[in-house]
């Protein structure tokens, strides 16, 4: 026996030997009407975008990570054609931009790897280069590699019909260009209807569950669920329900759906300017499982790791088979999948978003809440609904570091050289994007006006009205080198018009606008026709001969700010000018000034931000790299509490009106020195540096909410159909962050609590020692789980009703034992 079984361990390590180096040489990647095919295995795969340069190298292995622990199997990525080559044939691949590490950092993690490259005519070129650097080491799978999918174009098909021959000949031919890079691997084009053979089209949408793709035989693939939404400087924050999300991808698998990727799964920043939009944030985070700073969003990331198991589970029968579609009422469903050889998968579903339905399937009743599925991997048990989220809910904090930062020195930008030799003239206004070329978001419109000494606004009488009319995105009116306000436009109205009063003098008056672009055009077309900048017209009314229209007289132009020009934010650069020491500084608060400082890294590795609610409008950077734009303006909008049920668009489920729209700023310490870190801000408005801290990202309390029936899938065993078995019970789960433990337990009820996170009240049905048992099992502990069930409690506190456990726990950081005594 013994010989036999080191036999058979040497044969089953021969296989499994046989096969890794079979996939590692000769991996192929198709796809049917089903599913794609992994070396001829049909598979539902979770897939979830996370983008390179809007994280850093030193975060990329914990995203990954915990993309891979929250069930995905692939990581689905942009490839930014602006970082990559900034100047035709000048490339850069270091640092944040290093995409080789990072294809290279998903195939070490076991993970899959969806490569989007594109878009536009000239990407020929890239897209070979792009292409050429993934074959030089092995990265397609058809060699071996973890890039399972690549992707031409971006939601091409609406400009596709607008264009009409031209749009589909571009997209064919950019479909053709595709192909003929020979990746091995299949090409999609997603939003495209009419994407040419082989390439598939896919949807991008909040729902997919409506969407077929072009030929029978091409799998049905959701390339981006928006698990939330952008953030525009000057709106709200948007917040997607985890409830209907996971509603959202049940349906469209039930429906026949193979391939789901969540964009975002993590959003991260916008570094430097390379936010679009134009308007959006620095701040990408999309309501992201992972938020912006890396950390697991709960319950969000939890319930969706929840339904990927559980949809795994009925994987087989899934792409096996067409379901079999059944009416259990009014608006409830059941998609049912059964193959010949015994499996059996269904997905009860209601569609109703007020009421929840007592169904019959397989004579057996199940309660479906509002706008729900249940998924059933035997057609049998329960392991999962949408809408019952069982996982904890973590709140998170801004909490101070108390590190504080050294003085303050400003230098205020030197407007009197607007004159230099880096400036030019011509007659008339000109579009800011084509002069710029983007190296600024800065442009000076600079001309005079001469006054005659009878004007009589100079005598008493009511001043001249200056009006100026601009399409974006902001403007700073300065006239004889003082700023007399400034107009901002909006995402939705780009153009807007400033209108004030201006005092002249008598003879010449330089009258010098500094437009400022907050990002570029990046969805649409006729990118050409989206003006930006002062196009006018420009008018002074109210003189003694009446309007004067400025606009086509003689206009000089400077590209940026003199301090770009000097490079100050870097720490080689700061010495070449004379900075304004401390206190006076701060009190000053002038409009275009620099201002910075020094500071200490924080102990510990929690991840920081700066709080820059003291401050106006500009750019931030620390040791010379860019942080992003910075913006404090209020949202505005309307925030009336949330409901998961019914579809899902922005407007609804808004949070953080009458706030600051953002108010903390992403810093990666990989981007700190232990010591003196070199802090650089410029300010247009003039905001008060004192008050900038740094702060650092913290669970600050965890909770659960979790009934006695609620579904787990420890109660689905498939060789127990038909048989009595044990009930498993729920439990709660929670768990403080790494280096925290539960310091105290703020709310605890078993009975009929209600409430959301942070607002429990205790029911009519309440078990006295509810508190205790909690703090029993969690006091002192980084996590701890409590079953819900009558004996745990010590009796059953309310009989024939049904009972739940609702719980906050405090979240402190571990204290350190004094082992010296």
């Amino acid at each position: 026996m013994g010989t036999l079984i080191c036999s058979c361990s040497k044969l089953l390590l021969f296989i499994v030997c046989l096969t890794l180096c079979s996939y590692n040489t000769h991996s192929t990647v198709t796809y049917d009407s089903k599913a794609l095919l992994i070396n001829g295995q049909r598979r539902i795969l979770f897939s979830g975008s996370i983008h390179y340069p809007r994280s850093t190298p030193d975060m990329w292995d914990g995203l990954i990570q915990k993309a891979r622990d929250g069930g995905l199997d692939v990581v689905e990525t942009y490839v930014f054609w602006n970082v990559h080559e900034p100047s035709p044939g000048n490339y850069n691949f270091e640092g944040r931009y290093d995409l080789v590490r990072f294809i290279k950092t998903i195939q070490s993690a076991g993970l899959y790897a969806h490569l989007r490259i594109g878009p536009y005519r000239a990407m020929q070129g890239f897209t070979e280069k792009i292409v050429g650097l993934m074959k030089s080491h092995s990265l397609f799978e058809s060699q071996g590699g973890p890039i399972i999918l690549s992707q031409i174009e971006n939601e091409y098909g609406a400009q596709s019909k607008l264009f009409g021959a031209a749009g589909y000949n571009y997209m064919s031919w950019a479909a053709d260009m595709a192909l003929k890079t020979q990746t091995g691997v299949p090409w999609v084009m997603c939003k495209e209807e009419d994407a040419p053979d082989p390439v598939i089209n896919t949807c991008n949408g909040f729902y997919c569950d409506a969407f077929t793709p072009n030929k029978p035989y091409k799998p049905t693939m959701w390339t981006e669920a928006w698990s939330g939404w952008f953030t525009e400087f000057g709106g709200p924050l948007h917040q997607r329900p985890v409830q209907d999300l996971a509603f959202a991808v049940a349906r469209f698998i039930q429906k026949g759906g193979s391939f789901v990727n969540y964009y975002m799964y993590h959003g991260g920043t916008n570094f430097g300017r390379s936010a679009g939009g134009p308007f959006i944030t620095t701040s990408y985070d999309y309501d992201a499982p992972i938020d912006e700073y890396g950390l697991i969003r709960q319950p969000k990331y939890g319930h969706l790791k929840e339904l990927h198991r559980s949809i795994k589970m009925c994987e087989r029968p899934l792409v096996s088979t067409d379901p079999q579609v059944t009416s259990l009422g009014d608006r409830q469903q059941a998609h049912v999948y059964t193959t010949e050889s015994g499996d059996c998968a269904a997905f009860l579903a209601n569609y109703d978003t007020n009421s929840a339905s007592k169904v019959m399937f397989n004579n057996m009743h199940y309660n479906l809440p509002p706008w729900s599925i249940s998924i059933l991997p035997d057609c049998r048990n329960v392991v999962f609904n949408t809408a019952k989220v069982g996982v904890q809910t973590s709140h998170m904090e801004m909490l101070p570091t108390n590190n504080e930062m050294f003085s303050w020195e400003s230098y205020d930008e030197d407007i009197s050289s607007l004159d230099d030799s880096s400036t030019f003239s011509t007659n008339g206004l000109l579009e800011q994007i084509n002069v710029t070329r983007d190296a600024s978001d800065y442009l000076w419109y600079i001309t005079s006006v001469d006054i005659g000494s009878s004007e009589s606004s100079l005598h008493g009488g009511e001043l001249p009205t200056l009006i100026v009319q601009s399409t974006g995105h902001a403007v700073h009116i300065f006239i004889n080198g003082q700023l007399h306000g400034s107009a901002f436009g909006t995402r939705q109205n780009r153009r807007f018009t400033y209108t004030g009063k201006v005092s002249l003098q008598a003879g010449t008056n330089r009258i010098a606008l500094l437009s400022v672009a907050v990002g570029l055009p990046n969805v649409g077309g006729h990118y050409e026709s989206w003006s930006t900048g002062v196009l006018g017209p420009v008018a002074l009314h109210g003189l003694d001969q009446g309007k004067r229209d400025l606009s086509w007289q003689k206009w000089t132009y400077k590209v940026g700010l003199k301090g770009e020009a000097m490079n100050l934010v870097s720490p080689d650069s700061i010495s070449s000018v004379e900075w304004m020491q401390g206190s006076l500084a701060v009190q000053k608060q002038q409009p275009l000034t620099w201002h910075k400082t020094f500071f200490n890294a924080p102990d510990g590795d929690e991840p920081l931000a700066l709080d820059m609610e003291g401050m106006g409008k500009g750019q931030v950077w620390i040791n010379g790299q860019s942080i992003g734009r910075y913006w404090t303006a209020y949202a505005s909008g309307t925030c009336n509490g949330c409901n998961y049920a019914g579809g899902y668009r922005p407007p609804k489920c808004q949070l953080g009106c009458g706030q600051p729209t953002q108010k903390w700023y992403h810093v990666p310490r990989s981007w700190l020195k232990p010591t003196q870190n070199l802090l650089v801000v410029f300010e247009e408005l003039g905001g008060d540096p004192s008050k900038i801290s740094l702060v650092k990202r913290s669970v600050s309390s965890v909770c659960a909410d979790v009934s006695e029936y609620h579904p787990t899938i420890k109660n689905w065993q498939i060789e127990s159909y038909g048989k009595p078995e044990d009930l498993h019970r729920p439990k709660a789960h929670l768990r403080c962050s790494s280096g925290q433990t539960i310091s105290s337990i703020k709310f605890a009820s078993y009975g009929t609590p209600f409430g959301t996170c942070g607002t429990y009240e205790q029911g009519a049905c309440h078990s006295l020692n509810s508190y205790e048992i909690l703090q029993k099992k969690c006091i002192g502990r980084e996590r701890c789980t409590v079953t819900i069930s009558n004996t745990n409690f010590g009796q059953d506190p309310c009989p024939n009703v049904l009972k739940r456990l609702s719980v906050e726990a405090v979240c402190s950081p571990t204290t350190q034992p004094n082992w010296r005594g």
